[in-house]
C-alpha cells in the first residue's frame, strides 16, 4: 500500500468515526505515523529483495517504525516518488540519482528533492541475448528486438546510452521494447524478445531462472567495448569489472560495465531517523547478508561517497561518529 492509499484508508476511518473523538492513532508523533514505505524495483530483481530485507530490519530495530517494500518500476519511479512524498526511502542506480539530483537527462524538468544515507553494493550491467537470434557481438543488436527495461528505469536510461556508445541508435535501429524484468524474461522464453539489458546485483533472480530454464540456449555478451565511450561522456559513474563466472555458471568471467547504488530519501526526513536507517544498515550488515548476498558487499568507509547527491545530515553525523 503507498503513502497516498494508506491516507485515503485512514480519511475514510475518520469519516466513518463522525463528529466521536478518535483515539490518538498508533504511532502519532512519528514521522508519517511511523509507517515508511520503501521504493525496489521488478519483483524478480535484486532491488525488491535488498528492500525487502531493508524493511525488515527497521521494523525489528528502529524503535516505532514499521517500513514496507513495494515493488515498482525501480531507479527512476523510485526517485520521482521520494521526491513526490508518496515514498520515503528509495533504491536507485547512482548515475539516475546524479541526473535527478542535478535535474539533467531524464530530469530535464527540474533537479529533484534527494538525499542519500548510502552508497551500497554495485549493479552489474547484464546483457542476454538468445542464441537462436544469432547476436554474438554488440553490433549485431542492430535490428534486433530489443528490452531495455521498464520505461524510465534507470537501466532503461542507461541502455540507451551503452547503445549509444556501441554505434546504434536505440530508437531507430533496434525494435525497442520497454518492459520489465517479469514482462522481459517471458517474452524471451517466447522468442518474440531477442536481447535484455538488466542491471543487478548478483545473482539476479530473474536471470537466473531465465538461464536455468532453457540451459544452453542463452548467453551473456562482454560489455568492455563500451568502458571507453561511456566514461568520456558520463565520468566515473560507469566502471568496468568481471561478472564471474560463479554467478551464472557462465564458462568463464564476463567484463561488464558496473554502476554504485544509493539510498535516497526526502530531505524533509527528521535527523534521527535519517541516523537510525543509516545505523541499521551497518550494524545488522549481517543480517541482510542472509537475505542477498550484495547485502553484504558495502562498507561504511566508501558508502559516503555519494557525489553530486548530498549526504542526508543523519547519514552524515552517522559516518562522523566513529
Amino acid at each position: 500500500m503507498t503513502r497516498r492509499a494508506f491516507a485515503a484508508v485512514l480519511a475514510g476511518v475518520l469519516l466513518l468515526a463522525g463528529c466521536a473523538t478518535v483515539p490518538q492513532r498508533p504511532g502519532a508523533g512519528l514521522w508519517h505515523g511511523g509507517r515508511l514505505f520503501i521504493a525496489t524495483g521488478n519483483t524478480t530483481g535484486v532491488y525488491y529483495t535488498i528492500g525487502g530485507g531493508y524493511a525488515d530490519l527497521i521494523t525489528k530495530h528502529v524503535a516505532g517504525y514499521e517500513a514496507r517494500a513495494e515493488a515498482t518500476g525501480a531507479s527512476g519511479e523510485n526517485i520521482e516518488r521520494v521526491a513526490s512524498g508518496d515514498m520515503d526511502v528509495a533504491l536507485t542506480l547512482a548515475d539516475t540519482a546524479a541526473d535527478a539530483y542535478t535535474g539533467k537527462g531524464a530530469f530535464d524538468g527540474g533537479p529533484r528533492k534527494i538525499v542519500a544515507l548510502a552508497r551500497v553494493y554495485k549493479s552489474y550491467i547484464h546483457l542476454v541475448v538468445r542464441n537462436s537470434a544469432k547476436i554474438a557481438t554488440f553490433g549485431d543488436l542492430r535490428g534486433k528486438r530489443v528490452s531495455t527495461g521498464s520505461a524510465g528505469s534507470g537501466i532503461d536510461i542507461v541502455a540507451g546510452r551503452m547503445l549509444f556508445a556501441g554505434g546504434i541508435n536505440p530508437d531507430t535501429e533496434i525494435v525497442r521494447q520497454r518492459l520489465s524484468l517479469p514482462e522481459t524474461t517471458k517474452s524471451m522464453q517466447a522468442g518474440t524478445t531477442d536481447a535484455l539489458f538488466f542491471a543487478g546485483g548478483l545473482p539476479t533472480p530473474g536471470i537466473t531462472d531465465l538461464l536455468n530454464s532453457a540451459p544452453g540456449q542463452y548467453s551473456i555478451l562482454p560489455l568492455n567495448e563500451l568502458i571507453q565511450p561511456l566514461t568520456y561522456t558520463y565520468g566515473s559513474v560507469y566502471s568496468l569489472a568481471k561478472l564471474p563466472a560463479t554467478a551464472y555458471n557462465t564458462p568463464t568471467d564476463i567484463d561488464t560495465v558496473v554502476i554504485g547504488n544509493l539510498i535516497v530519501v526526502s530531505p524533509d526526513m527528521p535527523e534521527e531517523l535519517a541516523y537510525q536507517l543509516t545505523k541499521v544498515l551497518f550494524e545488522h550488515q549481517v543480517e541482510l547478508s542472509r537475505v542477498h548476498p550484495e547485502g553484504g558487499n558495502f562498507d561504511r568507509a566508501s558508502a559516503p561517497n555519494t557525489d553530486p547527491v548530498p549526504l542526508h545530515p543523519g547519514a552524515a553525523r552517522y559516518y562522523s561518529s566513529g
